[in-house]
This record gives C-alpha cells, sequence and structure tokens, in this order.
C-alpha cells in the first residue's frame, strides 16, 4: 500500500466509539466533529425502523448509530481494497471523501422509516448532498480531510461533483451502494440484532475477504465468494418478510404515509416543510396543521394500529393503477364505498388504506472473476425464476380498515377478499358500478 494511503486510511484514528454491534469503532478527531455537529445529531432523534417496535420492542436503535456502523464497515472495506491494489488509483483526499460520506450517507434522510418514501419529494441522496455542502457540514468536511463537494457526490450520485478524479469519484460511489455495499451489511446485521431474529446476521469476515477491486465496477467477488452474496441476497429476503414488510409495520408505514399525502394535496402541508425534520418533529408539524391528519398519524404511536381486511398479490398487468399513490388515494374511497354494504356500517376515505409495497430487488450486479461472468450468470442458485419468485411472495396488496370494524371484519375474511378482488378486476378509474 501506498506510503500517502496507508496514512490517509491507517493513522489519526484515536477516538473510540462503543457500538454495540460491531464494539470499539475509532474515528479522527475531525470525523468526531462530524458526529456532534447539528445535522448528524437529528439522526439520533430517528429511530432507524420507525413503527417497527410495535412489533420487535428492541427496534429502537438510531439512524445516527446505522450510520457509524456504515462508517466502520466502509473503512474495513477500503483498507482491504488499497491493500489488493486499489491504492494504484486513490487519493488521500478521496479517501476521505468516502469516508465522510459513508458517515453522512444518511443525513438527509426522512422520519419514520419509509412513510414518505413515494412521496413527492426530493430524495434523502440529494437533501444529504444539499447538507453536505452548506454550512456548518461544508467547514467540518474540510477539516476532516475531506472535500465537501467530492463528498457530496458520491452520496448523490446526480451531482458530478466539481473536483476530483471521475473515476475515483465512480468506484466509490459503486462501494458505497452496490450489491455488497456497507450500508446493507450493516442495517442487515444491525436491524436482525435489534429485532431480536436471526435473519440478518452476515459473515463480514468472508464476505470481505472474497472482494477484490476494480477501477470501473467497484469490486469483484471470486467462486468462493457466491455463498456470502447468497446469504445476504437470502437475508434481505427474509428480513423484508419478517420485519421491514410485517404487516403491522405495513399498516404503520400506510397510515403516516395517507395523513402526510392528504396533507401535501391539500396544500395542508408543503414538501420543503418536511426535510430535516426527525420523528417528533413530524408528529408536531401535523398536529399544527390538520386535527384530523394528525389522528391518524398519532393513532400509530398509541398503538391503534388499521387491521387487514384483505391481502392478495400484486399483478402489475391488472393492479397497474396501485403504482399511482395519488391513484391510489382515489381508489380507497371508491372500494370503501364498495364494502361499507358488506360490513354493515359506512367507511369513509379515512378509514380505508390500499397498500402496496414499493419494487424491491435481490438481483446482484457482481461480476464473478473466475467463471468470467457476472453473478446472475453464474453457479449461483439466484436465478430469474428464484428472484422473481421471491419478489411475488414479498409483494402484496393489503387492504386496511380502521380498527373499530375489525369486529365486523372477522367472520367476513372470505367475502371481503372476494369483493375486492373483483372490484380490482373491474375498477376502471372511479366509475365501478356493482353488478
Amino acid at each position: 500500500m501506498r506510503k500517502e494511503i496507508r496514512s490517509a486510511l491507517l493513522e489519526g484514528y484515536s477516538e473510540p466509539i462503543r457500538d454495540a454491534l460491531w464494539g470499539h469503532i475509532y474515528l479522527t478527531p475531525g470525523l468526531v466533529a462530524l458526529t456532534e455537529s447539528p445535522p448528524f445529531m437529528r439522526l439520533q432523534r430517528i429511530m432507524q425502523l420507525g413503527p417497527t417496535c410495535r412489533v420487535y420492542p428492541g427496534a429502537t436503535h438510531t439512524r445516527a448509530s446505522h450510520s457509524i456502523g456504515v462508517y466502520h464497515l466502509a473503512r474495513r472495506l477500503i483498507v482491504h481494497l488499497a491493500q489488493e491494489g486499489a491504492d494504484d488509483w486513490l487519493s488521500p483526499v478521496g479517501l476521505r471523501s468516502f469516508l465522510c460520506a459513508a458517515l453522512l450517507h444518511d443525513l438527509g434522510h426522512f422520519p419514520y422509516t419509509h412513510s414518505l418514501k413515494e412521496l413527492p419529494l426530493e430524495t434523502h441522496e440529494i437533501l444529504t448532498g444539499k447538507l453536505i455542502t452548506a454550512e456548518p457540514l461544508k467547514s467540518l468536511v474540510a477539516a476532516a480531510g475531506g472535500e465537501p463537494s467530492f463528498t457530496a457526490a458520491i452520496v448523490d450520485g446526480s451531482s458530478p461533483g466539481s473536483v476530483g478524479n471521475k473515476r475515483e469519484l465512480n468506484f466509490y460511489r459503486k462501494l458505497l451502494s452496490g450489491s455488497l455495499d456497507p450500508d446493507k451489511l450493516d442495517y442487515l446485521c444491525r436491524d436482525s440484532w435489534y429485532c431480536g431474529v436471526p435473519y440478518g446476521a452476515q459473515d463480514v469476515d468472508f464476505i470481505l475477504s472474497r472482494l477484490r477491486p476494480h477501477p470501473e465496477r467497484g469490486v469483484d467477488i471470486d467462486s468462493r465468494g457466491i455463498p456470502g452474496l447468497e446469504s445476504l441476497l437470502f437475508s434481505k429476503y427474509l428480513m423484508y418478510r419478517v420485519v421491514y414488510w410485517h404487516r403491522a409495520v405495513r399498516s404503520a408505514t400506510a397510515m403516516v404515509k395517507k395523513a402526510l399525502l392528504e396533507g401535501l394535496e391539500s396544500g395542508l402541508i408543503a414538501g420543503q416543510e418536511l426535510y430535516n425534520l426527525d420523528d417528533q418533529g413530524l408528529f408536531t408539524l401535523l398536529n399544527e396543521r390538520s386535527p384530523s391528519l394528525f389522528a391518524m398519524a398519532d393513532s400509530v404511536r398509541e398503538g391503534r394500529l388499521f387491521t387487514v381486511a384483505a391481502e392478495l398479490p400484486f399483478d402489475e398487468k391488472t393492479n397497474g393503477k396501485l403504482l399511482s399513490l395519488s391513484e391510489r388515494s382515489r381508489m380507497e374511497e371508491s372500494l370503501a364505498a364498495e364494502l361499507s354494504p358488506l360490513i354493515g356500517r359506512t367507511l369513509t376515505k379515512n378509514s380505508l388504506i390500499i397498500d402496496l409495497p414499493e419494487p424491491i430487488s435481490f438481483e446482484s450486479s457482481l461480476f464473478v472473476s473466475d467463471e468470467n461472468c457476472f453473478f446472475s450468470e453464474s453457479s449461483s442458485a439466484f436465478k430469474s425464476a428464484l428472484v422473481e419468485a421471491f419478489v411475488k411472495s414479498l409483494r402484496i396488496i393489503r387492504v386496511f380498515i380502521e380498527p373499530d370494524f375489525e369486529g365486523k371484519i372477522k367472520p367476513l375474511r372470505k367475502e371481503l377478499l372476494q369483493l375486492t378482488q373483483k372490484w380490482l378486476h373491474l375498477y376502471d378509474g372511479g366509475s365501478y358500478g356493482r353488478t
């Protein structure tokens, strides 16, 4: 490893932080200053898994602890890759910028997990880039040895970056957001740990040992590394099935999302007001703007979640209208009117939610060097049919109805499902009629 690269990666990391998952994590004084900045401290007030603690009470860890874990794994990764030859195209400023980017990558993340993900807002990567290039972080990143615009461009792939080597920038981007990136390795292990489930645990030491640097692709693996990648992909599937998209978590997420969408579409809330909020700030904003919007969101905090009335698999060919969040909102009003006679009580537009999880991928673009092909074409068991089966089993349409109707719903599960299936098949944009 070149002397200046060794210095950038191994010298000056004198400040320990004790992490529940990884033990001692060492930072430089400049990196510690970043963790003490107001934008980073906001992450201490955002729970990593939002309403998941409703199902798994231990899941109260924060975006800040996750961010520090990502930095830790990013440093381990880049030290390994530099030892394997990547130091030929790396620079000290670039390396420090990469470590700053790993530490700060979630600065623009919205509160309450992914409740805001589908709303018409700027992405958290863009918001992160803006925060990094503004004070106080601009000066703090520079003091930590990084270059602010280069650091921002690593996180925000839409930013060209005003300085630095473009090849080096592309390399760091692929490391921070790839198939085996530090973000996934930390959140799967961390979320699994705090939820008390075994599904997300990864053999990080082995995975890192099988990675080899590539200037354009970021990293390659050899065939001995295939089980490590398979483990990560299957763990991701299990964590989505058991934790992230648990029906109660989906209910809570959908309730907050519905309140926020109504606030945005009615003009009660402006999109920019949702940026840089923490969990409490989000609920305070809703309370100030609309008691009715706040009531639905506050029900989540109080544990009064909407109950499942129907579940059915998503088929994009026949249920494509559900992909539009605004159209979904109109469909909810139509379905509420359709189900009311069966339930024997009037459902309003705020009594029912149609939930559809966002798209998810179990693909990998990693190149398997000794098989001379990409992962999807390799000896791995993760063929297209298996990946498709994973996605299909996870992407479930759920109809949630407010908890006051639970007693009415229980004896009507079969009828509700049949009527919902018929309604989805015949819905044409608002003129669905009973036959």
